[in-house]
């Protein structure tokens, strides 16, 4: 069984089970819950298939603030949960603050890089990724125009946005992509009202397929997308059952691959920087029997293509986060 340690209010201490095995994991989830059908839940999912093939257990928190990052991570540190999973960018801070402070405890963090001895750093190519789903919204697309809803302004969503304009732009160089942030807070992962209101938006532009990037915000993208009756694309984890023959496909982030990886290594974790993309199926497409009348033979072929050509270094995609800029997208 799974311990489940969660906070019990805004300034609550963390609630840990007497006796908790000095060797379990811990994972920490990010603002949004475990059960934001994305990101979180991919990792989520990996730990769940960490404990279900080795019978293992394993602590968990939901945290409610930003300000409980800090106190979260030094809990399970003293209860001796090794090693330490954090989902999420905004764990880096924190972590950098504590890691000296528990040499003998493993970390690993996901979307952001942590330099200390104890840590991995895991990142992904969601430029890659996007790419792919790019090319697809452009050959799906009847209108031409393809848009994109990313949740928090901030680098790592650029990111996933320019990948996606450039492999729209790379099938269809006179199509047009439009883009919109949730906002600028936290709060923009979890506002799916928003996301709604924004894909509505969109369509009035003209757009006919939609790629969400926005944890749970998302949801309300990929529902209000299959109202209006046009294509969405789902993030991280597969969202293609969300809404069958709505959605294109899924950017799939391997969040949970991450996770599992991390908890599999246990108290012998190889720390440092860990990066996951195409080439080590890290990030990629998703087709399954709930899109798979959405994806046709040659749709299938050109983006397997362009993988294979990523995998091998002859299609680099341009990075935004490397230089903040993008050749196919103004934000």
């Amino acid at each position: 069984m799974t311990l489940i340690q969660k906070f019990l209010g805004a300034s609550a201490a963390v609630a840990l089970t007497a006796g908790a095995a000095s060797a379990d994991p811990a994972i920490l989830f990010d603002l949004g819950g475990k059960f934001d059908k994305s990101f979180n839940e991919s990792a989520y999912n990996g730990a769940e298939r960490w404990a279900a093939e080795t019978g293992g257990s394993y602590a968990e928190v939901e945290i409610q603030s930003d300000a409980q990052r800090e106190q979260a991570i030094r809990r399970f540190a003293e209860s001796g949960a090794n090693p330490i999973v954090m989902a999420g960018f905004s764990w880096a801070t924190p972590l950098s603050e504590v890691a000296a402070d528990y040499p003998d405890t493993k970390f690993a963090i996901i979307d952001m890089v942590v330099d200390a001895p104890n840590v991995r750093s895991v990142v992904f190519n969601e430029h890659e990724g996007s790419y792919l789903v790019g090319m697809m919204a452009a050959m799906a697309s009847e209108t031409d125009t393809v848009s994109f809803v990313g949740g928090m302004d901030i680098p790592l969503i650029r990111k996933f946005a320019c990948g996606y304009a450039q492999g729209v732009k790379a099938v269809n160089a006179d199509a047009t992509v439009i883009s919109n942030m949730t906002g600028t807070t936290p709060a923009a992962w979890n506002d799916p009202v928003k996301g709604s209101e924004l894909t509505l938006a969109q369509i009035s532009q003209g757009s006919d397929v939609v790629f969400a990037a926005a944890g749970g915000t998302g949801v309300g993208v990929l529902q209000t997308a299959a109202d209006e009756d046009i294509l969405s694309i789902g993030v991280d984890a597969n969202q293609n059952y969300l809404h069958p023959g709505e959605v294109l496909t899924s950017m799939m982030k391997r969040v949970d691959n991450a996770v599992y990886e991390a908890m599999s290594q246990g108290v012998d974790l190889e720390t440092g920087f860990n990066v996951m993309g195409v080439a080590n199926e890290g990030v990629g497409y998703a087709l399954d029997e709930f899109n798979a009348e959405l994806v046709s033979d040659e749709m299938k072929a050109a983006v397997d293509a362009a993988a294979a050509q990523m995998a091998d270094g002859s299609l680099v995609v341009h990075d935004y986060s490397s230089d903040e800029t993008c050749p196919a997208l103004d934000f």
